[in-house]
């Protein structure tokens, strides 16, 4: 067991189809219930493992399952514990509850308002718990982040909502992901401006810090931006035309409460495929071209290591 590497990927990471298989084991929401002392017991376990201390005869399955719950958990970059509703593996239970309401409750002003706050609130908090850890937030940026993220989705959903009175009823219902699609594009790069001011951390491949970069910043945001989006769209578009359907029938008519609940279901249905395939869609750790950086970070580098390092590494957050 002392030779068991532990953070080799049990999956490909080099394929999306590895990449998915390995966001399905660590955004498994099971793992958002487990108790404390649990996730505790599995970060030990890792440190031992990658220590070579764990003891004799201990089960592979247990190594397995003890770092399944320490990536759900932890932090990438420094190891700490993150809070509860922040984990991708909160994304189903949270997210399903959030987008099921809000795409019930869409006709009426204050409703579209509450909700488009809440969802905000609720993502302002999963960017800033899976961050490039690497590139500190001030509590100003994350206040303006959440206050342009919020108010972005609130003016496109009301003003939308205002075009699109005398729209067809399904036209109405995807006016909430139109919300969700713009307050994304400014709630992730604002919630991360300080890597797009600063840098961001790049390695080489063995994980030796080289300098910060901007372009590289770039690159991951815009990556992090289309997999929310995408985790999103199917539920957010092809629910509405179900439900549209739904509503037809006479049964459903008489069970209008049941609408709500229904809703939030189908998301669930939705998210606990598209929360590991909108992660899956791009590597966790970012592989970027020496010769696309900027000019003074390909002069440290050409310095340091001359001609062979065609690629640098750095980790993109969730």
């Amino acid at each position: 067991m002392e030779t068991f590497d532990i953070d080799a990927p049990r999956w490909n990471q080099c394929t999306f189809l590895g990449r998915v298989k390995h966001f399905f084991n660590i955004t498994d929401p099971r793992t958002a219930l487990v108790p404390e002392r649990e996730l505790d017991w599995a970060k030990m376990m890792v440190e031992k493992s990658r220590l070579g201390a764990v003891p004799p005869g201990t089960p592979r399955e247990q190594l397995l399952y003890a770092k399944k719950l320490y990536d759900s958990a932890f932090h990438p970059d420094t190891g700490d514990k993150m809070n509860v509703i922040g984990r991708m593996s909160f994304q189903v239970p949270g997210g399903m509850i959030i987008t099921g309401f809000m795409l019930q409750f869409y006709r009426t002003m204050p409703a579209v308002i509450f909700w488009q706050w809440v969802n905000q609130s609720f993502n302002a908090l999963v960017n800033y718990t899976n961050r490039n850890a690497a590139s500190p937030t001030s509590n100003r940026q994350m206040a303006l982040s959440y206050i342009s993220a919020t108010t972005t989705a609130v003016a496109t959903a009301v003003g939308m909502n205002m075009l699109t009175k005398r729209a067809p009823p399904l036209v109405g219902r995807w006016v909430p992901f139109a919300a969700v699609a713009a307050a994304n594009c400014v709630n992730i790069p604002m919630m991360r401006q300080q890597e797009l001011l600063q840098g961001i951390c790049v390695k080489d491949r063995n994980q030796n810090e080289i300098g910060h970069s901007r372009r590289a910043a770039a690159l991951g945001i815009t990556q992090v931006v289309i997999s929310r989006i995408t985790m999103a769209a199917p539920g957010m578009i092809l629910l509405p035309v179900v439900m549209e359907q739904l509503e037809k029938l006479r049964f459903m008519k008489r069970v209008q409460i049941l609408h709500g609940p229904l809703q939030v279901l189908l998301c669930g249905c939705f998210l606990i495929f598209m929360v590991p395939v909108a992660c899956g869609l791009f590597p966790q750790t970012c592989e970027f071209p020496v010769s696309s950086l900027e000019p003074e970070l390909q002069d440290i580098i050409r310095t340091k290591y001359g001609d062979t390092m065609p690629y640098v590494y750095f980790n993109k957050g969730l």
